[in-house]
């Protein structure tokens, strides 16, 4: 087989000349039939693999997500104002109450809590109401031929065609994010085939269309990554003035007594325990932002989506269900992030102005973040395309003015 081009490639044949895009068709149907073979190694049927896979055509879109995950691109204080809002929170108290009978079941099996199993069911799809559109056939098909890592999602290629040869979920069904997570909390391929269990007794391990599979099967990857029952995931704290912030770091764990002896307090200015487990000093935004001491249940949070501004929205937004309270120390920016409901009012604000964005529906994208630029840059802001407060500010200024409101 001929080896896969760049991304870099790929982009400049798209752009550059038709006949480079039709050779990389070809390249990418040589590299989707080479996986036949491995396909039926792994057991899946000729039937599946020639209905499903044999005729893909790739997605070009999902190679620019590579790199720009939101959990590593996005300030923090952005991150969590979007996925930790009062709507969530509502709405998660709600799911909390639907969905108490199968919770306490999925407790008392994995011993996982509610609020817990409920924080990734709301941050991962909004509690069920974003599955993610694309096919995740084609999108993984497209990863495993084409840019990095490319081992990695064959496998996850491979496993899906399992799932659909296994009887689990209908093939049409099978749609989630560019990297291919799919369902109500968004497993992988292979994350799903090892951990998902039939939690309604219908016989399929079905994270689409059964809430109770969805929220057993998230309690199981908890529980098997070594969830402590009983045990919180950690707290914010308040550090002294000139605190070394070179200690920090999530796996950097010690005893509650070396925290105490550092001058750590808890974030009211009340004295830490000195005993409990040992727990590390998280400070997603330097010393000046909100600190934490988190311990064994934050690392097993990390490990669903391994990035720790995602586990402190998972923790955060559990705390909340639980009825806690945000947190004491405000994130160190002067700019701070906006909820969804504020994202929305933001997007009819630039509708108003005569920006075609779409519909207003919180979820900032290209055609959002040029807008906000453009606006930014007429009122002398640093055009980043940011959807947060000062912008927000300024058109709700602005906009009556001039739409005659």
């Amino acid at each position: 087989m001929t080896p896969p081009k760049t991304v870099l490639q790929i982009l400049l044949g798209l752009t550059l000349a038709v006949p480079c895009a039709g050779a990389a068709d070809h390249e990418f149907s040589a590299c989707i039939n080479h996986l036949r073979a491995q396909a039926l190694q792994r057991g899946i049927s000729k039937a599946t693999f020639d209905t499903y896979a044999a005729s893909l055509e790739p997605d070009m879109s999902v190679l620019g997500s590579l790199d720009a995950q939101p959990e590593f691109t996005t300030p923090i204080w952005d991150y969590l104002a979007a996925l930790v809002d009062e709507e969530r929170v509502e709405d998660g108290r709600a799911m909390l109450t639907q969905w108490s009978d199968v919770l306490r079941q999925v407790e008392a099996r994995f011993e996982v809590d509610a609020a817990t199993v409920v924080a990734v069911w709301g941050v991962e799809s909004n509690f069920g109401r974003s599955l993610g559109k694309k096919p995740l056939l084609t999108s993984l098909g497209t990863l495993s031929c084409m840019g990095r890592r490319q081992n990695y999602f064959r496998g996850e290629f491979l496993d899906t065609l399992k799932i659909i040869d296994e009887g689990h979920i209908p093939p049409e069904r099978l749609t989630g994010s560019w990297a291919g997570a799919f369902g109500q909390t968004q497993f992988m391929p292979s994350t799903f085939l090892r951990i998902a269990v039939d939690f309604d007794g219908d016989g399929r391990r079905d994270l689409v269309d059964s809430v109770p599979d969805a929220l057993a099967s998230t309690a199981n990857f908890l529980h098997k990554g070594g969830w402590r029952r009983g045990e919180t995931w950690g707290f914010e704290v308040k550090l002294p003035a000139g605190f070394d912030a070179s200690v920090a770091g999530r796996r950097n764990k010690h005893p509650m007594s070396v925290w105490v002896s550092r001058g750590v307090k808890l974030a009211n200015g009340g004295a830490l325990p000195v005993e409990g487990p040992d727990r590390a000093l998280l400070l997603p935004a330097g010393k000046e932002g909100p600190a934490f001491l988190v311990g064994k249940n934050f690392d097993v949070i990390y490990g669903y989506n391994a990035a720790e501004s995602y586990a402190l929205a998972i923790a955060h937004l559990s705390d909340r269900l639980r009825g806690g309270s945000v947190f004491s120390t405000p994130w160190p920016t002067d700019d701070p992030g906006i909820s969804r409901a504020e994202r929305r009012e933001l997007q009819r604000l630039l509708i108003s102005l005569g920006y075609d964005i779409g519909e207003p529906d919180g979820m900032v994208g290209t055609k959002t973040r040029r807008a906000i630029a453009e606006e930014q840059k007429a009122l002398g802001f640093n055009p980043d395309g940011r959807a947060a407060r000062r912008i927000l500010d300024a058109l709700r200024e602005r906009v009556p003015v001039e739409s005659g409101k």
